[in-house]
């Protein structure tokens, strides 16, 4: 069995259909292009219609490519920009399906692994990362992706990651510590850790110190000691969110609970995280396994039961099992001591 999506990609794309993917992608880019604070609410509007009316896939890939390339540059892109993008993401992935929000943050999460391994020096890595921050923030994904950004780049733990760390904690440093204040403790004290075996490999000490005060600042819940921690623009834009979100929850429901491996590995493990998303690749669990915990023990069995047991379609070795079992027991204790074998 091929799923559609699949046969879908086997086939070249024609005219017709690379037209109205053309036609698509102008449309949703003109969208975009005019997204602002006040007319997010038609925008958004206009978005979920074009769900409606197109494929799922196509929009998915559209705005995302459209979205990736709009927020994802070397120079870095103004905060508010980047949050009206995300929210505008946030708003469809409540409204319309958690697809909407999986697809995009599995694309951005891609993305920023390969810039990491590679050593850019534009600011990509900074946009990508607050385009995370920001899913966090308007609750399309759990904290625990979040954690596991912080717990690799801590791991890696040089001046570029140091960086990165502090520009994450600016963003997300205390919606952190409201919703995991125990996962944000055992961070610090790694990074602290960290700090001092690196002490004497990194040239610039007063980032290393910087980074630490500001750990401690958020460990004490103290928003003064950070430098240019500004929690409104944030507060603002989830207030409208909260008006623009048909469902009357807070949103947290829908929260994607994916770690970075699952989101990582995705084309090798499936999706998990969206409910009926296609896949097909190597089986998850080795086949090995499987075939040895077929074999069960029948012990010696007649032949005529066997055959008796053809004859009623016992196609398996474990139905097989079961069907000679319920004929040759002697009582229901025999029969239930022999089903647990």
């Amino acid at each position: 069995y091929i799923p559609p999506q699949v046969r879908k990609a086997q086939v070249p794309l024609d005219d017709k259909k690379r037209e109205e993917l053309g036609r698509l992608k102008k449309m949703v880019n003109g969208l975009i292009n005019r997204l602002s604070e006040p007319n997010l609410s038609s925008i958004s509007g206009q978005m979920e219609e074009l769900y409606m009316a197109n494929s799922r896939k196509d929009m998915n890939e559209t705005l995302t490519d459209i979205l990736m390339n709009a927020c994802v540059t070397a120079v870095a892109m103004p905060a508010r920009l980047l949050m009206e993008h995300v929210l505008l993401v946030s708003i469809l992935h409540h409204n319309v399906g958690i697809e909407v929000g999986a697809h995009f943050l599995e694309a951005v999460v891609k993305k920023f692994d390969e810039l990491c391994k590679s050593d850019a020096e534009g600011k990509e890595c900074e946009n990508l990362l607050a385009l995370i921050a920001h899913l966090y923030n308007f609750h399309v994904v759990h904290s625990l992706l979040i954690f596991d950004i912080l717990k690799k780049l801590v791991s890696t733990f040089t001046e570029k990651e140091i960086e990165l760390i502090l520009f994450l904690l600016k963003n997300v440093g205390f919606s952190l510590r409201k919703d995991d204040a125990l996962a944000l403790k055992e961070l610090i004290t790694e990074a602290q850790r960290k700090a001092n075996t690196a002490e004497k490999k990194l040239h610039d000490q007063t980032r290393v110190r910087f980074m630490l005060e500001t750990m401690l600042a958020l460990r004490n819940n103290d928003m003064r000691k950070i430098p240019g921690y500004d929690p409104e623009p944030v507060e603002k834009l989830r207030k409208l969110q909260r008006t623009l979100v048909h469902s009357s929850g807070t949103g947290k429901e829908t929260q994607l609970r994916v770690s970075l491996e699952s989101l990582l590995s995705a084309d090798h493990v499936g999706r998990w995280w969206i409910v009926g998303s296609s896949w097909s690749g190597a089986p998850m669990i080795n086949d090995t396994n499987s075939k040895t915990q077929q074999k069960l023990h029948i012990g010696k069995v007649s032949s005529k039961i066997m055959e008796l047991a053809r004859k009623q379609r016992m196609n398996t070795d474990i139905r097989r099992s079961i069907f000679c079992v319920l004929m040759t027991s002697e009582d229901f204790l025999d029969a239930f001591e022999k089903l647990l074998r």
